[in-house]
């Protein structure tokens, strides 16, 4: 079994990388350092107020609508 490209949790992965580029990669940065700099800042105040994913699909929701994405032996 494999998963999909479009499953959700590339999606929340996918949310992820555009909140830090709204937020921190938005602007014009001077140099690698600052990158980094303004990368674990950002990574530190994530972590810090414990942002998470609001997943909304419970396992039966989610196995009945990628049913057709997945090949079952059964």
């Amino acid at each position: 079994m494999y998963t999909p490209k479009h499953a959700s949790w590339l999606n929340m992965a996918e949310l992820e990388w555009s909140v830090l580029q709204r937020q921190y990669l938005g602007q014009r940065l001077a140099s690698v350092d600052a990158v980094e700099a303004e990368l674990l800042a950002w990574e530190t105040d994530r972590n810090a107020r414990s942002v998470r994913a609001n997943w909304q699909f419970s396992i039966s929701a989610a196995r009945d609508k990628l049913k057709r994405h997945y090949r079952c032996d059964e």
